[in-house]
């Protein structure tokens, strides 16, 4: 079974002293995992905000994400050794797949059979995907080995449960990490989610997060406000009722927040 943690600080859309700011904030209140992709364009000032922490690398768990261009075999282990060059790290904890990206050129196997070489070389300690349907884990899986992949990053929140999907990763033994989990903010106005926040005397952001994670999943939210960040790590402390649970599980109308064409799969 892999071993993600549980509770991590993403990045996506923060750059430049934003993103160092958000990282050095976040290490400063307890978080330890942190969410990256070569895409979003802020790795090295990542690498800069972890060496200026004093955290052990030991109690650090960073995550990249490969972009579509360096798939190649030729390509992904050189661009991800450029990414631990701007982390400033030699190996991350985490690799991914961004996305599967059909119709790129690149195939599948070949893709994955490179990430398998990035693990074996230890540039990476885990490996996985994101924004992978089941037939496509299924792929994935059949090239790189059952036990191989760690964690299928993907779209969930009260407004998109992704049940099917959860339950497959789940059977195979493959952590689901979710983001977006608040929809891009949108749950946070939601009369039923504010509701359970005010029995628990939580933030919604805190509702949302705990349900995520009572159900098993990985969560990376962000934020640029130090409130937020440490707001958002109480979620960990907060249970939530088979009451509540059953309560957003009606939540659920697949909306989707993220599936750019040409990147995006057949969704489940």
């Amino acid at each position: 079974m892999s071993s993600i943690p549980s509770f991590g600080v993403g990045t996506f859309r923060l750059t430049g002293q934003t993103v160092i700011d958000a990282v050095s904030t976040a290490l400063e209140l307890g978080y330890r995992a942190v969410d990256t992709a070569q895409i979003y364009g802020n790795e090295a000032e990542i690498g800069q905000a972890v060496a200026a922490s004093g955290v052990p690398r030991s109690e650090l768990f960073l995550t990249t994400k490969i972009w579509t261009a360096n798939y190649s075999r030729s390509q992904l282990v050189a661009s991800l050794r450029a990414s631990l060059e701007k982390l400033r790290t030699g190996y991350v904890d985490l690799t991914l797949i961004h996305w599967p990206a059909p119709g790129n050129g690149v195939e599948l196997p070949e893709y994955m059979e490179a990430l398998a070489e990035a693990k074996a070389l230890g540039l990476t300690r885990q490996i996985g995907i994101s924004n992978f349907n089941i037939a496509l884990t299924r792929q994935a899986i059949d090239v790189v080995g059952v036990g191989e992949i760690a964690t299928n990053q993907i779209e969930l929140s009260p407004y998109l449960q992704g049940r099917t999907l959860a339950a497959f990763l789940k059977e195979q033994g493959i952590t689901v990490t979710s983001y977006m989990t608040l929809a891009y903010g949108k749950v946070l106005d939601d009369p039923l989610l504010a509701r359970i926040a005010d029995k628990h005397q939580a933030t919604v952001a805190q509702v949302a997060l705990a349900w995520a994670l009572q159900l098993g999943h990985a969560v990376i939210p962000s934020s640029t406000k130090r409130a937020n960040l440490a707001s958002n790590l109480l979620a960990r402390e907060l249970v939530l009722d088979a009451d509540d649970m059953a309560l957003i599980a009606t939540l659920d109308r697949n909306g989707r927040e993220v599936s750019p064409e040409g990147l995006a799969p057949v969704w489940d």
